[in-house]
């Protein structure tokens, strides 16, 4: 995995607003007319997950990034402040950021992001595929601001910001674990954030805290409805209805994240000398026929063929 590079630095002083704007195009940021002389120093390092996922680690001067792109994919954005001083505003609301917090919103929504001082920012876009499996609704998402003031929301923060810190130098390997952790610590923040409010973001706290039983339970392929719910101290009919709220089921969501965990598996180096059959044991299916059957309905292709292909695309990178 290769890092993309840009640095105002790299162009003469009045060709660096224009050549700035095209690089926050290429993010997905909508900017401002800016000033033939700014920004005077401006960068960014930008690499692409295996699951599609952009981070993109920005240094820039003071400058507003507002409007809505509508020709992007449905996904969901992060932009954590590491430092400096910045305010958010979207959905008839304006709020400081403080060092950490966590402004998100959904792709094709209006928002207005000011950097009022020289800013180190993570933007993070999240395409929808990858939250669709933790019943994130990314149409039901509203713009707003994870405050890292303790919590589940405070330990994501550390996560962001680590991963910012570390980005120059991170391997693909390296960041598949991110990915993981970031739709699970997302899910996670938005759920507690919408105790009371659930419509905001798509899970609830108690269907969250259902499927993160299951994430733990994977394995067992004896797992059903009526032992999740024995394990979770609930009915069935009562873990059936949150699903429905989610317009899912229990035993779609279980195959899918099932399914998911060995999609991670084949792709990863880390797990070449693992044949499928044991991949897909060692997530729960005990059927390796079925499994195969499965996940070509999944993802349109075989193990063996995704395995290959994904093989394929690590050496392309090495070599690039």
């Amino acid at each position: 995995m290769k890092a993309w590079r840009f640095s105002t630095d790299s162009y003469p002083p009045r060709e660096r607003a224009a050549a700035w704007g095209d690089a926050m195009h290429r993010l997905g940021l909508p900017v401002g007319d800016l000033a033939e002389s700014a920004p005077p120093d401006a960068s960014v390092t930008l690499l692409t997950s295996a699951l599609g996922m952009e981070f993109a680690l920005i240094d820039a001067g003071a400058q507003t990034i507002s409007g809505r792109r509508t020709d992007l994919p449905a996904a969901v954005w992060l932009a954590v402040l590491l430092k400096g001083e910045a305010s958010l505003q979207g959905d008839g609301a304006e709020r400081e950021m403080a060092v950490g917090d966590i402004a998100y919103g959904p792709t094709g929504r209006a928002a207005t992001l000011v950097m009022k001082t020289s800013c180190r920012l993570l933007f993070i876009r999240v395409p929808r595929v990858a939250l669709d499996h933790r019943l994130v609704s990314v149409r039901g998402l509203k713009i707003g601001l994870l405050q890292a003031e303790g919590g589940v929301v405070e330990i994501f923060s550390g996560l962001l910001t680590a991963t910012a810190d570390a980005l120059p130098e991170l391997t693909e390997d390296q960041l598949r674990p991110v990915e993981l952790a970031l739709t699970e610590f997302l899910a996670a923040s938005l759920a507690e954030l919408s105790a009371g409010d659930t419509a905001d973001a798509g899970l609830s706290p108690h269907l969250h805290r259902i499927c993160q039983t299951i994430e733990t339970m994977l394995p067992d392929t004896e797992l059903s409805l009526r032992r999740l719910a024995a394990k979770s101290g609930v009915s069935t009919r009562y873990i059936q209805k949150l699903f429905a709220s989610a317009k899912d089921t229990f035993s779609h969501y279980l195959r899918v994240r099932r399914l998911e965990r060995c999609r991670m598996d084949l792709g990863s180096p880390m797990h070449a000398r693992l044949s499928i059959s044991e991949i897909c044991f060692r997530w729960g299916f005990n059927d390796s026929a079925h499994f195969s059957r499965a996940f070509r309905n999944q993802y349109g292709q075989s193990p063996r063929e995704y395995r290959r292909a994904a093989g394929a695309t690590a050496e392309e990178k090495a070599l690039a």
